[in-house]
């Protein structure tokens, strides 16, 4: 009952009304001694002297863990999940419109973590910048841009780009990513590929520089920050919110995180200091991973936003979003 007004309104509770409130007879002393247990085992504390008491994270994470009672969502909530982020549109638009509805259903920022994928290809083109380097720029049938910087081998002659250009566009209009690195690794192998060393050299590179695993080859998307605004109860709230966009401004730190949990089973919960990032900020980051058509984990997905969310609403919220989002990628 603690936990579940604080989740509700954000205010201490006192003996006296858990009393009054509790499905049994206990009178407010009994209830301040099991109180001072729970304190002194860390799950609940005072915010100031004479106050009711909230829960600590580390009683969170047990109500979270063993005690949460999730509901499952209802019909209308399925459908609107459903309405907003089905339909044929393009990679970027699906995950942008996922993060921005779990933002509005949530009431906090919505995050999508996903490899830069472009699905199928259009057009790949090689721009010289230097001797030494060269843009990659990948445009997928989509309208999806992606690019690289390119080391170059020396003594590469400046046709050499033109003519990488020509041989990939040529070969790959309309394959996926895995499709065209198979066909021309297969004909490089084969020694059917007109070109010389230096420019397949070339080639090799420019495919390989979307081979994935490399933080440059990761793209965040956050959406309704501003939602974090809202319902703030005290100036040390609202430094708490300052914290948490700075985090977000932080996206290395952020992708890193969401890393680690892509090759979860099923829905992660961070709760405050449990995780570095959000030490300073006490915030919660509840996400789960997302499938291609090959069941290959491609991202994560979910919302971060204060403790004092709706936990057993928003989890399987993120977890049946996830699977949407999974079957439109089949």
């Amino acid at each position: 009952m603690i936990i579940e007004t604080y989740l509700s309104t954000g205010d201490p509770v006192g003996s006296r009304n858990l009393s009054r409130n509790l499905p049994m007879t206990l009178s407010p002393a009994s209830v301040r001694n099991v109180m001072a247990d729970l304190e002194a085992l860390g799950l609940i504390y005072a915010p100031h002297t004479s106050a009711g008491r909230l829960p600590t994270e580390s009683g969170l994470r047990m109500f979270v863990d063993g005690l949460l009672e999730l509901g499952d969502l209802a019909h209308n909530e399925r459908a609107h999940i459903e309405a907003q982020i089905s339909g044929p549109r393009g990679l970027n638009d699906l995950l942008s419109e996922a993060s921005e509805m779990l933002s509005g259903l949530s009431r906090c920022a919505g995050v999508v973590l996903t490899e830069k994928l472009i699905q199928r290809i259009k057009h790949i083109d090689f721009v010289s910048l230097d001797a030494t380097r060269a843009l990659i720029v990948l445009v997928g049938e989509d309208g999806t841009i992606e690019n690289r910087v390119l080391a170059l081998p020396q003594g590469l002659p400046s046709s050499a780009l033109v003519e990488a250009t020509n041989y990939l566009t040529s070969r790959l209009r309309g394959a996926t990513l895995s499709e065209a690195r198979k066909r021309i690794e297969e004909e490089l192998t084969a020694k059917r590929a007109e070109l010389d060393e230096l420019t397949a050299k070339v080639v090799q590179s420019g495919l390989a520089q979307w081979s994935g695993g490399k933080e440059d080859t990761k793209s965040l998307i956050v959406r309704g920050q501003s939602h974090l605004l809202d319902d703030l109860k005290a100036v040390e709230d609202l430094e708490r919110v300052r914290l948490l966009f700075d985090d977000l401004e932080s996206k290395k730190d952020i992708m890193q995180l969401l890393t680690l949990t892509e090759q979860a089973d099923g829905v992660r919960i961070f709760i405050g200091s449990e995780n570095q990032l959000f030490s300073l900020s006490g915030s919660s980051l509840i996400v789960a991973p997302f499938s291609d058509t090959e069941h290959k984990i491609v991202g994560v997905l979910g919302v971060i936003g204060p403790t004092r969310m709706n936990y057993a609403r928003i989890i399987p919220m993120v977890d049946y979003t996830a699977k949407l989002v999974g079957r439109l990628l089949t």
